[in-house]
């Protein structure tokens, strides 16, 4: 008789992974992060004019500190990245953040107002 238990083969235990939600708060020009409902993280814009359109100054990023260290700016910045390319808005990055995540995110740089 063997001492060996066959393995139950089962998938992986379930991982409860936060609701994410990025929204446009166009009344305090900034976009705003959402984790399971709670605010979590802003960054702030300006609007402007350009030769080519809509330029968007972005200001600043913050995100509270609990939440601080595991890349919730990250995905901040990226989303109002997509959302400034998908409004076909140009973009001043005034953040020192943003700048660093541009320099590491080549593909964002045709964004940047000349």
């Amino acid at each position: 008789m063997s001492h060996i238990l066959p393995r139950r083969v089962t998938g992986p235990a379930p991982v409860d992974r936060p609701v994410v939600r990025i929204e446009d708060d166009v009344d305090h020009n900034r976009f705003d992060l959402f984790v399971d409902d709670e605010l979590v993280g802003i960054l702030g814009y300006r609007f402007g004019e350009g030769d080519d359109g809509p330029v968007v100054a972005l200001m600043h990023t913050v995100v509270k500190e609990e939440y601080g260290d595991r890349g919730w700016a990250g995905v901040l910045v990226r989303a109002s990245l997509n959302t400034a390319r998908d409004r076909q808005w140009r973009i001043v990055p005034i953040c020192t953040y943003v700048r660093r995540y541009l320099a590491q995110h080549e593909e964002f740089l045709d964004l940047i107002a000349e």
